[in-house]
């Protein structure tokens, strides 16, 4: 099993870390899986450069897997973030758009009614980032955040995105490239010892969280993320859980219901949760204060429906 690690050389924040991970001993040039692209090698991580968007090339884990005959294990993508504010941001986040319905568009790829596999390593590595930047004095120009499940390109194995944000000046940071670098170095295990964030059997009945509402930044919920031994999983933010009001909405026999794709997004979300932490106890934790009060009884009552625990912060400690 290897882990993938992708970049694009389209972008500055994506091929700025790769070219400072692969500055670092121990690489040898790995196989070629299509035109186009390149992989190096370093015990069992692999290193991936294509030149298209970084949300453009789907199946990459089975795409490796077919043309080497290594099973991929985990994908981490290196990639830009972008943000109205323009701030400073070192950020890492899961993938999918689960919220898409079919015959929706797809402006940032993925495939409708989709969620990835959540890295375990989202987590661990958040709180990893976080004394990195502080050693390398990147703080506290620099934000280091989670940010909501969103995006694609499709993948089958448990995934994250390590992005630099916000603007042009900051993508191309040596020294924010050189953080992420290090943050693959270290959690990943080259520079010895097991790396961060790896879930196992010893794993088993520990507490991941499934954010659901609030923010891009998920503030609520990383209130509690950011406490030593807390596992991640998908995180909804309000845009991910579309709710038509039910004073304006009909059934059938002229009930009101609460229409949208909120209830898919969830229940998919949670699915691919549970498969990323197999043994591990899901629980929902809800933004209360983001959601209106007819919001947060439909979201309550479909998880009780769905056997999905509610939490409270105190939970997941």
């Amino acid at each position: 099993m290897v882990t993938l690690v992708v970049a694009t050389t389209a972008d500055p924040a994506s091929v700025g870390p790769a070219s400072s991970f692969l500055a670092v001993p121990g690489w040898n040039p790995g196989p070629s899986i299509a035109i186009g692209m390149e992989s190096f090698a370093n015990g069992s991580v692999r290193l991936l450069k294509h030149e298209r968007s970084i949300v453009a090339e789907d199946d990459l884990d089975r795409r490796w897997e077919a043309a080497t005959g290594e099973p991929v294990d985990e994908v981490i993508f290196l990639s830009r973030h972008t943000a109205v504010s323009n701030r400073p941001a070192l950020t890492v986040h899961p993938i999918g758009v689960p919220h898409i319905r079919e015959g929706e568009p797809l402006p940032q790829g993925g495939r409708p009614c989709w969620a990835g596999p959540p890295n375990p390593r989202v987590g661990p590595w958040l709180r990893l980032m976080k004394k990195i930047a502080e050693a390398n004095g990147l703080i506290p120009e620099f934000e280091i955040t989670l940010e909501a499940t969103h995006h694609g390109p499709v993948v089958n194995t448990p995934t994250m995105f390590l992005e630099i944000g916000s603007t042009e000046e900051y993508w191309g940071r040596q020294d924010a490239a050189q953080a992420i670098a290090l943050l693959l170095w270290e959690g990943l295990g080259l520079g010895g010892g097991s790396g961060v964030g790896n879930w196992s059997r010893k794993n088993n009945g520990d507490k991941v969280l499934l954010g659901i509402g609030g923010g891009h930044y998920v503030p609520r919920h990383m209130d509690i993320v950011w406490k030593d031994g807390v596992w991640v999983g998908h995180l909804l933010s309000g845009y991910s859980l579309p709710m038509e009001d039910p004073n304006q909405q009909k059934g059938e026999n002229g009930e009101k219901y609460i229409g949208g794709a909120w209830k898919q997004a969830i229940k998919v979300s949670y699915e691919a949760t549970k498969l990323a932490f197999p043994g591990g106890e899901v629980i929902a934790h809800l933004d209360h204060k983001s959601f209106k009060g007819w919001q947060k009884n439909a979201i309550t009552s479909f998880l009780t429906e769905e056997n999905i625990k509610i939490g409270k912060p105190q939970d997941f400690y």
